[in-house]
Parts: structure tokens; C-alpha cells; sequence
């Protein structure tokens, strides 16, 4: 059904952007979608470039070292890719990368290939030999080793390739594409791995030719490539032009001093990119010796770096650190994949199952399904287990930078890009003093030229005053706050990897949250167990000694991926804590025990002498050995073993997991019908609440079958035997940060995997949500039994705390016009949606305009996959918020890498995709993080207004002075710029922050009303200022006019009062755009920043009144005689200062002027409205949205994913309901499902002509007659009833002629139940 979007809402786009159809992509839709354009190479077009670099002094170089794609525009055409000599690849991020496309021999020859054209001549030179290399190195292009082709070319034998992030796309002539080169993890079915024997030499060197080495090679760049790299940054060119042109100006001591400075600069600048290069190599850069088979029992010694996809290994016994991912083929593998997951638990890894010879399905190999049979690159494997002598094998999939670990460090080398709207501003504000440099440079050519000044005087000092309007130090001063609020984040054990983001931190409304581990300590405290017999509860148990020998007991004490390692019980902290309730030990046989048939299993047994009866009537303490592992999937929820008690002669299989997953997979008469009611009377508590289920298995599955057997195959039909009951408490630190981020108006948001239920209450506990605000769960429900063409679910809105209030939305044709219809009681208007991960992807798939509504107001999101976080995040973003997310790491990666500012609280190595970690694992530094932000970004802006003051104020003196051609000298020059502005500007960083974290964000725009009239205003004060002074001295009666000379002696009375009254204004400047609170500390705390202000206020004082005679040479001052004169200099000083205060404390700082200039701005141009304010507004503003539902469902079937209170099956031949089966239950809640498990809802029916009855042929649709069908009256309450011959009944299937029926409502408070056969078609209410 077409709904209408409302035109204020603009739908959160997330993944990569839409393709456009005119233009070619590789990997579309993926986060590596890049948009692709091939070139080939014009002789002509390179001449004419490079004629041109030559004529312009290599200056045109310079830009297409800046810009590469310019160069390629200018020395390229656009082609075909199948002629492509050279690629660009813009990403997501409009990032744009140039990649040559390189040929080769299918036996490894690199082929160069020439276009026919200018300067070529057709030709192709032969080898007798090819050359064959014992190792292929990437980036490697010989131009000895090469045959050369004349293009076009269809060589077949040919490979064509390019490298970009460290990836390989190889051309498919058959796709016409680029495509990326794979290992074995896509279009592989499980099968294959069994089927895989070894690989030859050759079949092993031309994969080697196709996938490269096995390497993540992270290069140090040598030195003298960094020093021309960073020489050539537009910065340091900036500056090298600076002092040229300073020393061409006879200015040698100011451009000595800058040259020197630049040099340590840039000195330190190598040296820690080459310290982090050095560390992050040694880090990632390892290699070993690893056993490969060659097929038929062959094995033999090779380096992991010439592993390829397909390579058989051996696992060493005494364990390795992966070089590769690879698929495990048998024996059991304990690793530690900390370096991925963040948590350091042993996890078992089995072999993939084998479905050849099987009736089961060969189902395609997915990484993420089979992680479980999966080694991972960069994790250590800590144990092996095999049986008898037999090896423990593995099949490569994946090598290099395609790996698991080479994700992982393309994420640190490629990153996203911080777009902050603050750094863009600089940029363009910087453009703004350009442009008031060229006015600069237009007045000094006009002024310079009527006088008739040399043409080279005319160059200098216009150029000059170009680098006075521009400061080249600006970049430098405004990284000075993010250096001082790191090194405060490093004291308080708060690492960042990325400065840039510091700054981020400060503009952070929002902060999304992982539960367990997070929020919540790691570990679990054992409560109870509640078992189930006979389908019904037993009263809960705090311990298990009146359990003994029961499923439920054996099911927690085998049900486990526990193992020893060096003698120590270790795995996942629930099975440690579910194992250690049981008073039961587990062993692990060694090589000489064979009680088990032909393997050697885990054992566990009880600590104390319990017995069991077997199945032969004999009495034995009980053993049970762990056969098999179906090891945990986030994917399933769940895990089983298959195991055996000692003297039984089948096997049993017990599982645990998710409570909503098990039942499912329970027979439905072993599962208690009160099971939800129970379930959320813990789960609405806070408890961590998991399901067990037993089931013994034929007797025909011996343990060759059950080593063979798919999980899939014996998962069902099981037996529910309890509910084990864990607490996971809330950390300490959670509930007063929660409190402290609610108060500064920032939203926290819980996004975890766990269960909903528990979600909420923690959610409620730590104060996420107000103890007053209720919570409305969103819950999608499938119609089938509605029109089979509308495959659209229904979205449904629930009370989380009152079952009884709830709302639902419809789409009929009743409310087409009017789209989503939702309802909320409003006795207490504040409400947050809680929202489940497969209500989430239905939401994002069919209702994207509520998608923004539901995230601007979400509060909870359970049972969200680690995608789904990520795409919470970008939603988010979309919206204009400025996120943050701390996580432990386990399964948080993307969504830390995706915030703008991501904190891990983990220390292990998947923690560097997080800009930030804490050593303290509690949420204390994220507060800590925000205020350091804010201080941060409120320095960086500060210091940017402070520079940009400094430009236009020492821009203002010298346009005075130059036209009496006169200028600054050189050691005033040195004394602003190195005493004056150098010291402040550092020392201004040193302010700490704020302690408290305030309700206002500081601003993030520099192109806003307060920062742009505050420069504006300040700019006219200063010269006002100077040009007051300078007028002012000329009315002295000792005052003498400077007159020009030839040596540049620019020693006058005017120059020296207007050094003089500037000298104040760099200090007066300095002051007023330090702020202090609410963002930092008062200025006073800053003891460096005032003992700074102290001295240049002192020194400047003594330069006015009574300057020593070596200063006054130093400076080239020329003193006024006057000590009036002199008191007026500081007269006017001063009231510059105090003035300049009150403008910025009570008109710039004024909350009313920015609130105003928002509302005015937001009027004018509404884009500069956040888009979630709009929304949130709309919410707020809309009495009658969501509007109100009369129907009610209940919050437990809403979360087990069904969709009725109260569910009846229809059968085929009669039979009746009791009536009072439905006493308790509102008319409008029931439906029906027939057998096939559809519900049918009917549509409201007509009343009949005498007004007493119902008739039934208006109100059904496509349903069987034999089904029941509820029957909406109206007014009335519904009934239920037959389908009749002549109700608009057509599935397509014959159905037996049942007469039509009028049924009349016997009570208003009850409903008839009936099941009609075609015999009977009539019956008494």
C-alpha cells in the first residue's frame, strides 16, 4: 500500500550511497563501494603538461603533487577499462585514490603494454625464457623483467590488475570488470575443505602469483622520502615562501628564526611518524614456519609467507599464532581471539561438518555462520586435541591483508575521515583572510606604484603583506589544545590514536552504550535454577543438591566449551560460573584412557558421590563424557553437546541458550504454558535468564554418525528441563555517569545483544531512563493470513510497563491517507521506544520515514547483531548527531569504529579500530572524554580567533605604516610573532577542564553570527585603536615626520606608537578568547598562561615608559619625549582591553544574542537546522501522533515474536471450545491460527437485517473452510465462526459447499469458540 512521507523528515541513509547507473563501481554495496573511471595515457597532452611544470618553475608539479587526479586529467583521456592504463577510485568518503594497472604472464612475467600513437611504434619483443622469481612481491615493477605488448590487446594468458588499500582487483574479460580478488571464503561450499588434499609446487606458486604473498607488510617510510613529503606540505611551502621572501627583505633574524623553528618542526614530525610506524610494524609484522601438505601424506616445512588460499597445513600441537585464516578439518583447537573480540577467553574451535555422504544439505561456506569452525589471522592458538596420532589440519581461505587481521590494520592505514564541521570552517575562513590579503596586496601595488617604487619593491611588500594576513603558523597553534587535553586524557589512563578526534568529543549529544561488560560487570553471580517437570514449573532452586543425576543438572555440567589449560579451568565466564554451581569436575583424559570407544573425551563427573540409575538398573556415580560440540553461534543463540553417560547405550544431546531460541526448538507439550509470564518476572528484574533442553538421541547414532551428524539435524524436537538464573550486576560508576550525562542534556542510548526484558531493566536501574517515563516497545508483526500480495508487516506499539496500555499500528484502507497511525496514552507525555534487532531490520526495510522518528526517541535496542550497532550509529549521524559509543570490544568493533568518537574499554589489539581506550574498564572516561573534548574544541577555537585577531591586527599596522612607506622592523616582527603570540598561543592550551559537564554544547561552526561579529568587532576596536594613535602623534608639537630613505631605517615616532598600542592589543586579544567556564577552568588556574601575560604586560609597559637603551636599539624604537604622551599610549591600551572585554563577556557570550541569531539563522535558511531537532519538535508539537489504537496485544508474545494473546488450532472435523476457556480475555485480542500455522484475521463484518446477528458472508476473505476465523462485529463484541459457501472464499482449492450461518452474540463479555465439520454447519449460542 503507497503511504505518503511526510517532506520534513528525510529518511537516515546507511551503508554506502546509492550507485548512479551511469557510473561503474567495484564492490557495490559493500562498505568498499568505489566509483571507478580508467585513463590511458596522450603523448601529447604529457608534453604539453610538462612544458608547462617547466614554465612555471616546477610550481604546476607542485599542485598535481597536491591534487594527483589533476595530473592524470591533465596528461590522460578517459577510457574504457578494459584499456585502462590507470584507475581513480573515489569511496564512500569521497576519498579519491590513483592505481596503475599492471600486466602479467600467468607464469609471472610483467608484460608492459604501449598505446599506438605518438612517439610509439608497434612492436613486441619475445624471450626465450620466462622468468620465473621465487617470491612476487607486490608493489614490485621492474622494467628489465618485462615483455612488452601493443594495445588492444585479448591475451587470455594475461593477468590485469591494480592495487588499492592493499587489495587486488583482477580483470574478468568475461564481467568486463574489475573485480576483487577472493580466498575461499566466498562461493565455497563446506564439502570443498574436506575434498581439499594439498597443492603442488606449481598449483602453489601460480596461486602465489594471483593472491601475492602472505604478508601484512607495514612499511617504514624512509627518511628522505618523509622529509620531502612533509617539505612539501602546503604548510611548510607556505612558510618556506614566507622566509624567502623575509630574506629577500633583508629580514634575516625573524626568517633565521622561523627557518629553525620549521626545521625542529618538521624534525619532530618525522621522527614520531617514524617511532609510530616502527611500533605499529612490530606490532603487526610476524612470520613462522609453518607444516604444509603437499597430498598423499606429504608434508614439508614452509614460510607462512608463501601460504596461499588452498594450502593444507598442520596446526603444531604446542600451539602458534595464526599467519592466516583457515578452516579447521579436525581436532579441536583452544585459541585466545582477543586481538579480534577484545576478550581474552579461550574458545574452542571444532571442524567444519562434512555433509558428503550425509541426506543433509552442502550448504555454502559463510565466515561469519562458521567463525566457530574458522581460525582467524593474528589470534594464538593455545592447545590442540586430537585423537589417537591423527594431525590436527586446517585449509587456508585466506591470506595477507585479506584476512581478519588485515582488516583490521587497512582500518588503522586507511581510517575513516573525522568531518567535523569545525575543521571545514577553518578552511574556509581561511580563504576569507586570503581574501583580505589580496585587498592588502591591491592597496600596497595601487599605493607603491603612484609613488613610483621599484617594480621588485612593489612584489616584496605586497607578497609580504600576504603572509602577514595569512599566518603560516595557524595549523601549528591549532593542534595546541588537542596536545595539552591528550596528555590530561593520558593521565587519566584515556589512550588516543587519533588527536583529531579530541576534538570531536566536544560536540558529542549523544553516547551509545554496550550492556554486558560495559554498563554491567563481566561477570555473572549464580542465583538459581528453576526446572521444569511434567511441562510445569518446579519452585526455583538456589542450589542443585536435590537435582542430582537430573537432565537439567547434567545439562549444566556438560553443556560448556570449558577446557584445562596448564592445569587451570578455563573458557567463557557464564560456563565457568554455570559449571562451578554444579560441584562437578571435568577431566581430560590423556592418550592411554579409551573408555569411550575410539576417542578421548572431555569428562565430568560430580566432586562427591552422587549416584544415577543407568539404564540397566545398575547404580553408578555418573560420568558423562562430552562427545561432540555445536559450539555458540551469536548467529542461532545457542550451543549443544552431544554426550554419553557411562553404561547408557545412546547418546543425549543437551543444549542452552536464548530462552525464546530453545523453546522454539522444544516440543511445544514440554513447555510450560505460563513460560513467558515466568520469563519476564526474571528477566524484568535484571536477570540474565538461559534455557535448557535435553534429548536422547536413537540408539542407531553411533559415534562415527554423531561425528558427522549437522547440528540442524538433531537441534529439534528437544525436551525443556529449566531455566538456569544468573545476575549480571551493574558496575558502580554506571548509574552516577548516566546520571551526570542525562543532566548535561546528552542522550544515552543502551544498544546490547542481550535480551530485551533484561535491557530494560538495567536500562532502569542505571537511570538510562527516568523512573517516570514509560517505554514503548516497536514490534513488527507479518499479516499471512491477511492479502498474500502484501508481503508488508504491521508495525505495533507496546507499553514495556503495562501490558493493558498499548498501541498498534494498521495500514487499511481506512487510514491510507493518512500513513503511520500510532497511539500513546498521554498522561505522561515523555516516552522512549524500545526496539528489538529483527523489529530493527524490518523497520529499516519497510518503514524507513519512521526509522528517524523511532531513533530520535529510542532508548533501548536488544538483541542487536554487530551490524546492526554500526547501522544504529550511522542513522544517527545522519540525523546530525554528533555520536559517541563505549564498548568492551567483544562485539563492538564497527560500531566503535563508525562513532565519531568510539571509547574501548578493552586492551587488547582489536581496540585500535576505537580512537580512544580506557584502561579503567568503566564508563567514568567517557564524562572525562566530553569534558576534555570541550576544552579542547573551545581552545581550538579560541586559538583560531586569536591568531586570525593577530593577522588582522599586524595587518592593520603595517597597511598604516606603509603609507608613509614605512613598516614594522625586523626585530618587532620577532618580538610579536616569537615573544608575544608563540608563548600565548601555547601557554593559552595549558587551561585544564571544566570539572562539571554543562547542559550547552559548545559551538562547532566558525561560520556562525557570535565568532564572525566578534573578529568584526575586535578588528574595528584594534583599528580604531592604532589609527587613533597614529593620527594622534602626528598633533604632537615635538612630533617629526618619517621621511623615506634608501637604507630602510624605519626608526620614527609613528612606527613606534603604533608597535607600541599593538603590542597591548596581541596580549588584549590573548585574554578575551581564553574562555574559562563552563568549558575550562577559570583563567587563574592557568599558571603558565598568566605568569606569561605578567611578563609581556611588564615588558611592554617598560618598552612605553622607560625603555633601556639596548631595547630601544633592539627594536629600532624612537621613544616620545612626552610622558603624557607616553601615559596615553597606556590609556589607550587599556581601554582597548577593557572594551574589547565587555564586547566579548556581554554581547558575544551573550546567551540571548546566540539563541537569537539561531532562531533568526534557523528561519532564513531552515537547513541549518539539525534534522533531529525538527523531528523531535514534530513529536513534541503533534497532539495527535501516534493516534489511538483500540486493539491490545500482549508484550510477551511481542517478544517471543508471535502475534496474539491467545492462540487456537483449527481442526479439520468438529469438535468445540469450552466457553469458558475464554472468560478473561478481551474479544479484540484473540485470533486464530490454522493449521498451518497462519493466523486469519478477518476484516469487520456487516450486521445482519434483523440487527441480532452477524453475517459472515461480508466479512472473510481467501481463508479454508476449514479454518476458524474471527470475526470482527463492530460495535459487538467478535465471534468466531465457519467459512460458508457463500462467503468470497477462493484459495484455489476445492472446498466441501458449508451453508451460510447467522451467530448471535450470547454475552457481550465472552466469545463463542467453534470448530464446524461440512457435516454440521449450525449451532446454538
Amino acid at each position: 500500500m503507497t503511504r505518503k512521507e511526510d517532506p520534513k523528515i528525510k529518511v537516515g541513509r546507511t551503508g554506502p550511497p546509492p550507485m548512479d547507473p551511469l557510473k561503474t563501481y567495484i564492490n557495490p554495496g559493500t562498505e568498499e563501494q568505489m566509483e571507478i573511471i580508467g585513463y590511458r595515457l596522450v603523448r601529447l597532452r604529457q608534453i604539453l603538461t610538462w612544458g608547462a611544470i617547466l614554465l612555471t618553475v616546477g610550481l604546476l608539479r607542485l599542485i598535481f603533487h597536491w591534487k594527483p587526479e589533476w595530473m592524470i586529467w591533465a596528461t590522460h583521456c578517459e577510457c574504457p577499462l578494459s584499456e585502462a592504463e590507470i584507475v581513480t577510485l573515489q569511496d564512500m568518503y569521497n576519498q579519491l585514490f590513483v592505481a596503475n594497472v599492471m600486466v602479467m604472464t600467468k607464469d609471472g612475467t610483467r608484460v608492459k603494454v604501449l598505446q599506438p600513437g605518438l612517439f610509439s611504434r608497434p612492436r613486441r619483443t619475445s624471450r626465450s625464457k620466462l622468468l620465473v622469481r621465487d617470491t612476487f612481491q607486490q608493489d614490485a615493477t621492474s622494467a628489465g623483467d618485462q615483455d612488452v605488448l601493443v594495445a588492444p590487446f585479448k591475451d587470455e594468458s594475461l593477468l590485469r590488475f591494480f592495487w588499492c588499500k592493499k587489495l587486488k582487483y583482477l580483470w574478468s574479460n568475461e564481467k568486463q570488470m574489475f573485480s576483487r580478488v577472493y580466498g575461499l571464503d566466498m562461493n565455497t561450499s563446506c564439502s570443498y575443505f574436506h575434498a581439499c588434499k594439498g597443492l603442488s609446487y606449481v598449483e602453489q606458486y601460480r596461486k602465489r602469483l594471483l593472491y601475492g604473498n602472505n604478508m601484512i607488510a607495514v612499511h617504514v617510510t624512509p627518511i628522505l622520502v618523509l622529509l620531502f613529503q612533509q617539505a612539501l606540505n602546503p604548510f611548510y611551502v607556505f612558510q618556506v615562501f614566507s622566509c624567502s621572501l623575509w630574506f629577500a627583505d633583508e629580514y634575516y633574524y625573524y626568517a633565521s628564526t622561523i627557518v629553525v623553528i620549521s626545521v625542529i618542526s618538521l624534525s619532530t614530525t618525522i621522527y614520531q611518524t617514524r617511532k609510530m610506524q616502527r611500533a605499529l610494524r612490530n606490532t603487526i609484522t610476524s612470520s613462522t614456519v609453518m607444516t604444509v601438505c603437499r597430498g598423499d601424506e606429504v608434508f614439508e616445512d614452509l614460510s607462512s609467507e608463501d601460504l596461499v588460499p588452498g594450502d593444507v597445513i598442520e596446526i603444531p600441537r604446542n600451539g602458534c599464532v595464526m599467519q592466516c585464516d583457515a578452516v579447521l578439518l579436525s581436532g579441536n583447537v583452544i585459541v585466545n581471539e582477543s586481538m579480534l573480540t577484545g576478550e581474552s577467553v579461550p574458545v574452542t574451535k571444532t571442524p567444519i561438518p562434512n555433509p558428503r555422504g550425509l541426506s543433509a544439505q552442502d550448504l555454502p561456506y559463510n565466515i561469519k555462520e562458521h567463525s566457530r569452525h574458522t581460525l582467524f589471522c593474528g589470534t594464538h592458538v593455545i592447545q590442540t586435541r586430537y585423537y589417537d596420532n591423527q594431525k590436527v589440519l586446517a585449509v587456508v581461505i585466506r591470506t595477507g591483508f585479506s584476512t581478519a587481521k588485515g582488516d583490521l590494520v587497512r582500518s588503522i592505514l586507511y581510517p575513516k575521515p573525522v568531518d567535523f564541521k569545525f575543521n571545514r570552517d577553518t578552511y574556509l575562513f581561511i580563504g576569507v583572510l586570503a581574501g583580505i590579503s589580496a585587498l592588502g596586496f591591491i592597496y600596497t601595488v595601487v599605493l607603491m606604484v603612484r609613488r613610483g617604487n621599484d617594480a621588485s619593491d612593489v612584489v616584496i611588500r605586497a607578497l609580504d603583506l600576504i603572509t602577514i594576513a595569512v599566518p603560516p603558523a595557524l595549523p601549528a597553534a591549532m593542534t595546541v589544545g588537542i596536545v595539552f587535553a591528550q596528555a590530561r586524557l593520558k593521565r587519566n589512563a584515556i589512550y588516543c590514536i587519533s588527536p583529531r578526534s579530541i576534538n570531536v568529543c566536544g560536540s558529542l549529544n549523544v553516547v551509545c552504550f554496550d550492556k554486558t561488560g560495559t554498563l554491567t560487570e563481566d561477570g555473572l553471580d549464580f542465583q538459581g535454577v528453576v526446572p521444569v517437570r511434567n511441562a510445569m514449573f518446579d519452585q526455583h532452586h538456589s542450589s542443585l543438591e536435590k537435582l542430582s543425576g537430573s537432565p537439567l543438572l547434567i545439562a549444566m555440567a556438560t553443556c560448556h566449551s570449558l577446557t584445562i589449560i596448564d592445569g587451570v579451568l578455563s573458557g567463557d565466564p557464564l560456563d565457568l560460573i554455570m559449571f562451578g554451581s554444579t560441584d562437578w569436575v571435568l577431566e581430560e583424559p590423556g592418550m592411554e584412557e579409551t573408555r569411550f570407544d575410539m576417542m578421548i573425551p572431555t569428562v565430568v563427573r560430580p566432586r562427591t558421590s552422587h549416584h544415577i540409575t543407568a539404564n540397566n538398573g545398575t547404580t553408578k556415580a555418573p560420568e558423562v563424557g562430552i562427545m561432540r560440540q555445536f559450539t555458540f553461534s551469536s548467529s542461532l543463540q545457542r550451543m549443544s553437546v552431544i554426550a554419553r553417560t557411562l553404561g547408557n547405550s545412546n547418546f543425549d544431546l543437551y543444549a542452552k541458550g536464548a530462552p525464546e531460541m530453545i523453546t522454539s526448538l522444544c516440543k511445544p507439550d514440554t513447555v510450560p504454558s505460563n513460560f513467558h509470564e515466568v520469563l519476564m518476572g526474571y528477566t524484568q528484574h535484571g536477570y540474565r535468564v538461559l534455557a535448557l533442553a535435553w534429548k536422547p538421541l536413537p540408539t542407531k547414532l553411533n559415534y562415527v554418525k554423531i561425528q558427522r551428524v549437522q547440528r540442524e539435524q538433531v537441534e529439534k524436537g528437544l525436551t525443556l528441563v529449566g531455566l538456569l538464573i544468573m545476575e549480571n550486576q551493574l558496575k558502580p560508576e554506571s548509574t552516577p555517569v548516566i546520571h551526570q550525562l542525562r543532566e548535561a542534556n546528552i542522550r544515552t542510548i543502551m544498544v546490547t545483544g542481550d535480551n530485551m526484558l533484561t535491557a530494560l531493566s538495567v536500562a532502569r536501574e542505571c537511570g538510562m531512563v527516568g523512573r517516570t517515563d514509560r517505554i514503548v516497545m516497536v514490534n513488527t508483526k507479518h499479516n499471512a493470513g491477511l492479502d498474500s500480495s502484501s508481503k508488508e508487516p504491521t508495525l505495533e506499539f507496546i507499553y514495556a510497563d503495562d501490558k493493558e496500555k498499548h498501541v498498534e499500528e494498521v495500514f487499511t484502507s481506512r487510514t491510507a491517507g493518512d500513513g503511520t497511525r500510532i497511539q500513546i496514552d498521554d498522561d505522561n507525555p515523555q516516552f522512549h521506544f524500545a526496539l528489538m534487532g529483527r523489529s530493527w531490520e524490518a523497520v529499516r526495510k519497510h518503514f524507513p520515514e519512521v526509522l528517524c522518528k523511532i531513533v530520535v526517541r529510542g532508548a533501548v535496542f536488544a538483541r542487536m547483531t554487530p551490524d546492526q550497532k554500526a547501522q544504529l550509529i550511522e542513522v544517527l549521524q545522519e540525523l546530525g548527531y554528533y555520536v559517541g559509543m563505549c564498548g568492551d570490544g567483544a562485539n563492538d568493533c564497527g560500531a566503535l569504529k563508525t562513532a565519531h568518537a568510539g571509547i574501548s574499554l578493552s586492551e587488547a589489539e582489536a581496540s585500535v579500530a576505537s580512537p580512544f581506550t580506557s584502561k579503567k574498564p568503566n564508563i567514568e572516561c567517557v564524562p572525562t572524554m566530553i569534558r576534555e573534548g570541550r576544552a579542547a574544541l573551545v581552545t581550538s577555537f579560541g586559538v583560531f580567533k586569536y591568531m586570525a585577531g593577530y593577522s588582522l591586527t599586524q595587518f592593520v599596522s603595517v597597511c598604516l605604516l606603509y603609507w608613509i612607506s614605512n613598516n614594522l622592523t625586523d626585530f618587532q616582527f620577532l618580538y610579536i610573532d616569537l615573544f608575544l603570540i608563540t608563548t600565548l598561543g601555547i601557554t593559552f592550551g595549558r587551561t585544564a577542564a571544566y570539572k562539571e559537564l554543562v547542559r550547552e554544547v559548545p559551538p562547532v561552526s566558525l561560520l556562525t553570527v557570535p565568532p564572525i561579529m566578534s573578529l568584526l568587532i575586535h578588528a574595528a576596536i584594534q583599528t580604531a585603536a592604532q589609527t587613533g594613535i597614529y593620527f594622534y602623534v602626528m598633533e604632537q608639537p615635538w612630533f617629526t615626520p618619517f621621511e623615506p630613505n634608501e637604507e630602510e631605517e624605519y626608526k620614527s615616532y609613528e612606527n613606534t606608537a603604533v608597535y607600541l598600542v599593538s603590542s597591548f592589543q596581541y596580549i588584549t586579544l590573548a585574554i578575551i578568547f581564553s574562555k574559562g567556564a563552563p568549558y575550562r577552568k577559570n583563567l587563574f588556574t592557568n599558571y603558565l598562561f598568566m605568569v606569561n601575560i605578567v611578563l609581556c604586560v611588564a615588558i611592554s609597559i617598560l618598552c612605553v615608559m622607560y625603555p633601556p637603551e639596548f631595547l630601544s636599539d633592539l627594536l629600532e624604537l624612537k621613544p616620545p619625549p612626552s610622558l603624557i604622551f607616553r601615559l596615553v599610549i597606556l590609556g589607550i591600551s587599556l581601554a582597548n582591553f577593557f572594551l574589547c572585554l565587555i564586547v566579548e563577556s556581554f554581547l558575544i557570550d551573550s546567551y540571548f544574542l546566540r539563541k537569537r541569531c539561531q532562531k533568526i539563522l534557523e528561519r532564513w535558511i531552515p537547513s541549518s537546522k539539525y534534522q533531529y531537532s525538527a523531528i523531535e519538535q514534530e513529536i513534541t508539537e503533534s497532539n495527535n501522533w501516534p493516534p489511538v489504537s483500540a486493539s491490545s496485544t500482549n508484550l510477551v508474545d511481542a517478544l517471543d515474536g508471535k502475534d496474539s494473546n491467545y492462540e487456537m488450532t483449527a481442526g479439520k472435523l468438529g469438535g468445540r471450545y469450552d466457553e469458558d476457556s475464554l472468560d478473561g480475555f478481551d474479544s479484540s485480542s484473540v485470533r486464530t491460527t490454522s493449521e498451518k500455522g497462519s493466523p486469519i484475521v478477518a476484516r469487520t463484518a456487516k450486521r445482519g437485517a434483523d440487527g441480532d446477528g452477524i453475517k459472515i458472508s461480508d466479512g472473510i476473505e481467501s481463508v479454508d473452510s476449514s479454518d476458524v476465523v474471527v470475526v470482527d462485529s463492530g460495535e459487538d463484541k467478535p465471534v468466531v465462526c465457519p467459512s460458508g459457501d457463500n462467503s468470497p472464499i477462493n484459495n484455489g482449492q476445492d472446498q466441501p459447499n458449508v451453508p451460510a450461518v447467522e451467530l448471535n452474540t450470547a454475552d457481550s463479555s465472552k466469545m463463542a469458540a467453534l470448530l464446524i465439520s461440512p457435516e454440521s454447519c449450525t449451532t446454538n449460542l
